[in-house]
């Protein structure tokens, strides 16, 4: 009888592992609510895309950030970016803080295989990378895009270097391509086992590098119809990548028992012009960086043929980027962490049709492209049923007025001020948050990351900030020179300033050996001297000729400090481009 028992036992626990569903989540990036085919876009052919909406539920009022990192830390965490730390795209807000429980976290708590694939925007140093934060396998790229100066130095979209499990290797080919490559190779080790799969791509978003193929069937359009050729480019090929992961799943019988979700992380970048005159918004305003419609309002479709959730229909709720992991949960039947405190809800009854609403909820935008809090009501947009609050005195009725041109505060006063109201509290509770007050932190003397690399487009200052590698090609300067450390052990550290990152080795004062692909015109920058001051510590150092860095060891005790480094040249002073930091045994 107890063999029976544990018999039975073992055919439960094989049959729910049966059931329980893969996930693989496709983030794309800067592609705006209208650039697809499905979504009306009379000119853009997405076939594959097309095919897999007809499948789907969709979301057709599902609301992100207007900023790509921001929208990823409210997907990792479900919380809002004023909660988890992360409201901007650089200048030292865009990694998370405090070791939040994400949404790997969960799935591989939940006995799932997880793997990053993509792009990650939410650190780049320990305690925030993905391998830091729940994933068993990480393929990425660094920072905010392929190619930006806090990259592998040389990458174009092709033939790139990409860390895998933060470790450096070339791959053949183009970027989406290997993405979706990556992944089913990653599928095909691990179709046994349910497994998570966060697939953010880098593109669409610029440069917009692609083959001519793809760009070549919207060449004659641009400038007249639409804005970028190469952006719908993008798209094109992303469409048939997705083409072939779908096709991938079918052949190795997994289709059925996959939920597949489709979305985008904000507004569009290169399929529509402000103005209105150029691309598709489905009809409404607002791009990428937006608190109009069409800067958050994004594709949101989901299948899962074995859960019941295709067949093309659209649900009309207001739903967020902070409802997945409570949404995804429940679908899959996962364990949560008892102290968790999502800022989402669980619509996963409007996907089953066990319902068709959810209870009323307010949805909120707070972002701001700098280390400073954003603002309290100023560059916010509120949103409640058909109600848009934006900046805290335009209110706008979407479901009647989807261009937002109509201001409708001083007829509905009771909204404007309910909306305040809610708001109010809202940013009030964020403010008692060490995430809010608290700026993100890379650890250094740990065993996890024996050396750290930060970039000055990380760095915290008042100026606009520097993110590209031709930008410090030209020797462009600016006075963001800070970067928030926690010291896990007492002891001496060497920290090396840099002009030039060490994939890309050339002296302070000169130009690199090599020039990876020939990319850049390399100019040169004349400072004499390297000041970095740290934990009371403030030493200063002179350039030679022959320096490709100035090393500084200093002594620092564990705990939280501020770097602050710059180079210095006559009277002017401007942030180090490279640092590197680590402890010295």
């Amino acid at each position: 009888m107890k063999y029976l028992y544990h018999f039975l036992v073992l055919i439960s626990a094989v049959m729910f592992a049966q059931k329980q569903p893969n996930v693989i989540l496709i983030l794309t990036d800067d592609q705006g609510i209208g650039d697809l085919g499905c979504q009306g876009n009379p000119w853009l052919k997405t076939p594959h895309l097309d095919a897999f909406y007809k499948q789907s539920v969709r979301m057709t009022d599902f609301h992100v950030s207007p900023y790509c990192a921001p929208t990823r830390s409210a997907i990792m965490t479900g919380k809002y970016p004023i909660n988890n730390g992360v409201w901007a795209t650089y200048k030292g807000r865009d990694a998370l803080s405090g070791n939040p429980t994400t949404m790997a976290d969960v799935f591989k708590q939940n006995g799932y295989k997880t793997a990053l694939i993509g792009k990650w925007h939410l650190g780049d140093n320990y305690p925030s990378r993905p391998t830091d934060s729940g994933f068993d396998v990480a393929i990425q790229h660094k920072a905010g895009g392929v190619g930006e100066l806090s990259d592998y130095w040389g990458n174009t979209y092709f033939d790139d270097t990409y860390f895998v499990n933060n470790e450096p290797k070339q791959f053949k080919g183009y970027c989406t391509d290997v993405w979706f490559d990556e992944t089913m190779k990653f599928i095909d080790t691990n179709k046994n086992k349910p497994f998570f799969i966060y697939l953010p791509t880098n593109a669409p978003h610029s440069p917009w590098n692609v083959e001519a193929k793809y760009a070549a069937p919207y060449k004659h359009l641009e400038g007249n119809t639409i804005v970028n050729a190469n952006f719908y480019g993008m798209i094109a090929n992303l469409d048939e990548n997705f083409g072939r992961l779908n096709q991938f799943l079918k052949d190795k019988n997994l289709l059925e028992n996959t939920i597949v979700i489709y979305m985008t992380d904000n507004g569009t970048s290169g399929g529509y012009s402000r103005n209105g005159k150029l691309g598709y918004n489905k009809n409404f305003s607002g791009v990428k960086g937006d608190k109009n419609e069409g800067g958050h309002r994004v594709p949101f479709f989901i299948r899962w043929s074995n859960g019941k959730i295709e067949g093309g229909k659209d649900v009309e709720a207001l739903t967020a980027h902070v409802d997945l992991i409570p949404t995804l949960a429940s679908l899959c039947q996962l364990k949560l962490p008892k102290q968790a405190d999502w800022d989402g809800i669980d619509f996963s009854a409007l996907l089953t049709q066990k319902k068709d609403k959810v209870q009323e909820r307010t949805v909120f935008v707070h972002h701001r492209q700098d280390w400073r809090p954003p603002m309290d009501i100023d560059e916010t947009c509120v949103m409640k049923e058909q109600w848009r609050l934006i900046n805290g005195k335009e209110l706008y009725d979407i479901h009647n007025d989807t261009k937002q041109q109509h201001n409708l505060a001083s007829q509905y006063p009771e909204i404007v001020a309910l909306l305040l109201r809610e708001n109010k509290q809202f940013v009030d509770n964020a403010k008692r948050k060490s995430e809010y007050i608290e700026l993100p932190m890379s650890t250094i003397g740990s065993k996890i990351q024996d050396e750290i690399k930060l970039t000055i487009q990380h760095a915290i200052g008042e100026d606009a900030g520097i993110w590209k590698c031709e930008q410090v090609a030209e020797g462009i300067k600016n006075r963001n020179n800070t970067h928030a450390l926690e010291v896990a052990k007492t002891g001496e550290y060497q920290i090396s300033c840099r002009r030039w990152p060490k994939e890309c080795p050339g002296t302070i004062l000169g130009i690199p050996k090599e020039n990876p692909k020939n990319l850049f015109e390399y100019k040169t920058i004349k400072p004499t001297k390297v000041r970095i001051s740290i934990a009371n510590q403030m030493l200063e150092k002179e350039i030679l000729p022959t320096d490709e860095e100035v090393n500084f060891k200093v002594h620092l005790d564990k705990g939280k400090t501020l770097l602050v480094n710059d180079f210095v040249e006559g009277k002017e002073s401007y942030g180090v481009y490279y640092t590197y930091i680590q402890k010295i045994n």
